[in-house]
C-alpha cells in the first residue's frame, strides 16, 4: 500500500502542515516498516520530482572529458579571499555597530539562501506569501550565490544526480572540488545534459523569480556590496575601507564557504542515521554556519522535510524562521515527515548511530 498524507492545523488555517506519514507495525521495541514511504506520491503533491535521487543514470564509460580551468573564476576567488583576509585584520578597529551590522546581513543573506532558494525554491517543502517571497529575493541577492533559477536547477540535479558525474559538486571528485573547485573549473557535460532536462516550469512561473534573473547583476551590487558598505559609513560615520571589507567582503566570504561546506564537509564527515547507502552526513557544526543546513544525510533521504531535519530548531535557525513566517501567516503548508516514517528508515537503512542518541 501506498504512504499517505494527513493535514495536522498548526496555529492557523494559513500555517497548515502537512505530514507525511506511512504505516508501522510495533512488536515490542521493533518497528517494521509496512509500507515504505512513496516518494512520487509526496512528490506529486509538491508538483515536482526532480529533487529525488534517479536510480537509472548511469556514468558513461570512457576517459573523463578535459578539466577546463575558468581563470576569470579563479582570480576573483583568489581576490575575493585575500579581501576577507584584510577585513578579518581589520576587526579590532571596527565600531561594534559595525560587526553587529555585518552579523545582521550576513544572517539576512543566508536566509536567502537556506530558506529562499534552498527549501522554498528548490524544494517547495512550504509555501510563501509574495510579500515573504519578496523578502527572500532580496535577500539572495544580498548572498550572491547565483539568482534563484540557477541555484535551484543546479541544486535539484544535485539532488537527482547525487555523487555522479552529473552532480555539479559531485564530492566523490575531492574536499576541495565539492567545496569550492566546481566553480573553477567548467560543469562537465552531463550536468549541462541533466539540467537541461529538468522541469523548472515552477520556477518560469514565479515572477519573483523571473524578475530577480532579469535584474540580478544590478541587485547583487545594490545589496550584496553597496548596502553594506553605506550603512555603517554613513549612519555612525564608520572608516569607509572598515565599511567595505568586514560587512560586505568578509561577511559574503564567510557566507560563501558556509554553503560550501554543506557541498563538501557534509558529504564526507559524520554519521549516516538515515541512509548509510549514501554519502551525505550528519554534520552539526556545519549547521550552525549554514543556519541548519548540516543535517544532510536527514536531507537526501527526505529532500521534501521543510526542517532538513527532525530535530526542529536545534542548530536550525532556518526552521525557526520559517515556523515564525507561519505565526505571522506569511507562510504555509509545511512539509514534515512523521516520526514513525523517521523512526522506521533509521532502522531499515540507518548505519545504527541513533542507537546511542
Amino acid at each position: 500500500m501506498p504512504a499517505h498524507l494527513l493535514q495536522e492545523e498548526e496555529f492557523s488555517s494559513a500555517s497548515s502542515t502537512t505530514i507525511v506519514t506511512s504505516r508501522v507495525t510495533k512488536n515490542g521495541n521493533a518497528v517494521v516498516e509496512k509500507d515504505l514511504l512513496d516518494h512520487d506520491n509526496v512528490a506529486a503533491e509538491r508538483g515536482m520530482v526532480d529533487d529525488l535521487f534517479d536510480e537509472t543514470y548511469r556514468e558513461k564509460e570512457g576517459p573523463k572529458p578535459p578539466v577546463r580551468y575558468v581563470w576569470r573564476n579563479i582570480i576573483l576567488m583568489s581576490l575575493l579571499h585575500l579581501g576577507a583576509i584584510i577585513g578579518l585584520t581589520l576587526i579590532p578597529s571596527a565600531k561594534i555597530q559595525t560587526l553587529a551590522w555585518a552579523v545582521l546581513c550576513f544572517v539576512l543573506s543566508a536566509l536567502g539562501i537556506t530558506a529562499g532558494s534552498h527549501r522554498l525554491w528548490s524544494h517547495r517543502s512550504y509555501k510563501a506569501s509574495l510579500p515573504l517571497r519578496i523578502f527572500l529575493t532580496i535577500a539572495n541577492s544580498m548572498a550572491f550565490q547565483n539568482d534563484i533559477y540557477e541555484w535551484a536547477r543546479d541544486h535539484r540535479v544535485h539532488h537527482k544526480f547525487s555523487e555522479t558525474d552529473a552532480d555539479p559538486h559531485n564530492a566523490m571528485r575531492g574536499f576541495f572540488f565539492s567545496h569550492i573547485g566546481w566553480l573553477l573549473v567548467r560543469k562537465h557535460p552531463d550536468v549541462i545534459e541533466k539540467g537541461q532536462k529538468l522541469d523548472l516550469s515552477d520556477l518560469k512561473a514565479d515572477k519573483v523569480v523571473m524578475f530577480q534573473r532579469r535584474y540580478y547583476k544590478p541587485s547583487v551590487v545594490l545589496l550584496c556590496f553597496t548596502l553594506p558598505t553605506v550603512v555603517p559609513w554613513y549612519f555612525w560615520d564608520e572608516s569607509i575601507i572598515i565599511s567595505f571589507f568586514i560587512p560586505a567582503i568578509l561577511r559574503y566570504t564567510l557566507g560563501l564557504n558556509a554553503t560550501w561546506l554543506v557541498n563538501s564537509a557534509a558529504h564526507m564527515f559524520g554519521n549516516r542515521p538515515y541512509d548509510q547507502n549514501i554519502n551525505p552526513r550528519e554534520n552539526p557544526l556545519v549547521s550552525v554556519g549554514a543556519l541548519g543546513e548540516g543535517f544532510h544525510n536527514y536531507h537526501h533521504t527526505f529532500p521534501y522535510d521543510y526542517s532538513t531535519s527532525e530535530f526542529g530548531w536545534r542548530f536550525n535557525l532556518t526552521t525557526a524562521f520559517i515556523d515564525l513566517m507561519c505565526l505571522l501567516g506569511l507562510a504555509s503548508d509545511r512539509k514534515k515527515v512523521s516520526k514513525e516514517v523517521i523512526l522506521a528508515r533509521k532502522m531499515r537503512t540507518g548505519d545504527g548511530s541513533h542507537k546511542s542518541g
